[in-house]
């Protein structure tokens, strides 16, 4: 059962005078485990969009957020959302569940397994696999504190004044935290706060429970993991300690797992880092994630819209290509932490990526910052409501209906993208700033992870007029039309195209039926022109306006302020 490239990957990591044992580990999990494969194991398609949310992002007093959750999915969105990215729903201690207690149960609040269990019923599932840290009051932790030899190993231990100087940080708290144990003081490797201690996979039996852990969701319904924090996984000091190639053979060895015991389950790498460095997870296209977040596009839509300028998209956008059929991209413009910055350093110049900063102050969001290799403080997360970023709140001179445009604008070119579309339950439901948190907590990221009322969500949703229900009918619209178009699918062919920076255009072609949608956005307050040539008859998708082209072939027409037109046509 166990194949030639695991029995590789384990030689190299642990060496060869333990591999046999680590082996036979292994091979005793998948038999405990099984085939739980699906009979459907087919990719990813057009019809797939993917939902990222807190198990309780929707709340009612006395009931747990599964329940809530549950019903609003079976209500609302059976026929929008196929994929539901559940944050993590396991007993946490701080970092909004980032810093998991108990990686096998779900947090009380929220309910249970069995409520797991119904929800995967009307929607494929992706877990949070927290796998580079855990709770300092994790019973793995606590092991380690009262010198409990299987726990000897689990996390890392160094010298208060090691010098950790090259080591990369996302965080400006310290990298060295110490704690108290049964021997005396202990000073542990934390990448992200003194809660969070970083797991020791130089350790074997570290492998093997989180391997474990990984078939166990498998077993309980996931069609997909988020593996968060994988950047920084394996720890060499003097070097970096992010992207590291044991980190990869990690990856590696988790998709040849998968391959024998779920193949149906994909993986999904969390790595919030320079765009090179992000798609090296998607390996050779065949043995590591098949699905990697397209960190670069929030903050390039955000910047497109706010300078009425779609050069630096378009330019970068030409650089997406598909690695293989069985990869491809997670597109979003929002998510449960706030817009990352990093990867557009070197996209933006510098004067624009300040105004990026200074748009988010002005339009009352935070800026989260990390020290450079000199200590120099640099913003690395824009704190924000993506509705918020896209439109200045303290402005009353624009109406609400020019504020939906333009940031609906932003989501249509987030589902047409090469790749799969992911929507945050705050964007899909038309969320403001959650001001008062930020104040409650402390946390900058708070501002965009309110907890809602479900009942006052659904009327406002059953209020035509409220920014929630046309926000929320105009994602549905999208949403209906796109996941029947198969030049949507994540394998149909992308170019870019050149219209100008007032527009931005992309053509999208699957071969499979002949479609070719031409997808064209008015990035700016003003109507624009434009002439495509080459064109035959064609149809917008979404106002079923119907254009021909001049005896030339060519085809011209008029987008008003932030309109978008999904083209249904085909090229001579």
């Amino acid at each position: 059962m166990i194949t030639s490239e695991i029995q590789s990957k384990i030689t190299t990591l642990y060496g060869e005078s333990a591999s046999q044992t680590i082996l036979k580990k292994i091979e005793q999990l998948l038999q405990n485990y099984g085939d739980m494969s699906r009979e459907d194991t087919s990719f990813l398609s057009e019809k797939d969009i993917f939902l990222i949310t807190y198990g309780d992002s929707l709340t009612s007093a006395g009931l747990p957020g599964f329940v809530c959750l549950n019903h609003f999915v079976k209500s609302k969105l059976e026929d929008l959302i196929s994929i539901v990215h559940i944050l993590p729903c396991f007993p946490w201690t701080s970092d909004d569940g980032f810093s998991v207690v108990d990686y096998r149960a779900i947090h009380p609040e929220l309910g249970n397994w069995d409520h797991v269990d119904q929800l995967a019923q009307h929607v494929d599932l992706c877990f949070d696999f927290v796998l580079n840290h855990c709770s300092s009051e994790s019973h793995y932790f606590k092991g380690f504190l009262d010198d409990d030899p299987h726990y000897k190993n689990f996390f890392i231990e160094l010298d208060p004044d090691t010098d950790t100087s090259s080591v990369l940080r996302p965080r400006t708290l310290p990298l060295i935290h110490d704690y108290e144990s049964a021997s005396g003081t202990k000073y542990c490797w934390t990448t992200f706060s003194r809660d969070q201690l970083d797991i020791n996979f130089k350790n074997p039996d570290v492998l093997i429970e989180m391997l474990d852990i990984l078939l166990f969701y498998a077993k309980r319904s996931a069609r997909m993991v988020r593996l968060d924090a994988i950047a920084y996984l394996w720890k060499e000091l003097g070097t970096s300690c992010a992207h590291l190639t044991q980190t990869h053979m990690v990856v590696q060895l988790f998709r040849d797992i998968l391959n024998l015991a779920a193949r149906h389950l994909l993986i999904l790498t969390e790595t919030n880092v320079p765009h090179k460095d992000n798609i090296s997870y998607f390996g050779d296209g065949s043995n590591e994630a098949q699905v990697v977040y397209n960190f670069p596009l929030p903050p390039l839509i955000l910047h497109t819209l706010s300078s009425q300028d779609s050069t630096h998209l378009t330019r970068w956008a030409k650089t997406i290509q598909p690695i293989s059929d069985q990869t491809t991209f997670l597109n979003f413009t929002a998510s449960h932490d706030g817009i990352g910055v990093r990867p557009v350093a070197d996209i933006l110049s510098q004067k624009e990526f300040d105004e990026l900063v200074e748009l988010t102050t002005r339009h009352n969001g935070n800026v989260s910052y990390k020290n450079d290799s000199d200590g120099t403080p640099i913003p690395y997360e824009l704190n924000i409501n993506y509705f918020d970023a896209i439109n200045n709140p303290n402005d009353t001179r624009v109406d609400v209906e020019t504020q939906v445009d333009r940031f609906m604008l932003s989501q249509a070119i987030v589902q047409s993208l090469l790749g799969m579309p992911a929507i945050y339950i705050h964007s899909l439901l038309g969320s403001r700033n959650w001001l008062e948190g930020v104040e409650k907590t402390g946390h900058n990221r708070t501002i965009n992870r309110e907890k809602l009322d479900i009942e006052h969500v659904i009327n406002d949703l059953d209020k035509p007029t409220s920014l929630r229900s046309i926000v929320f009918g105009r994602f549905q619209k999208l949403i209906s039309v796109r996941k029947n178009q198969k030049a949507f699918h994540p394998n149909a062919t992308q170019e870019i195209l050149d219209l100008g920076p007032s527009l931005f255009g992309l053509k999208r072609c699957d071969h499979t039926v002949g479609q070719t949608i031409i997808a064209i956005y008015n990035v700016t307050q003003n109507p624009q022109e434009v002439v495509i040539p080459d064109m035959s008859s064609c149809k917008d998708l979404l106002s079923h306006q119907s254009f021909e082209p001049d005896a030339s072939g060519k085809l011209s027409m008029t987008l008003l302020p932030y309109q978008t037109f999904w083209l249904d046509c085909k090229s001579h």
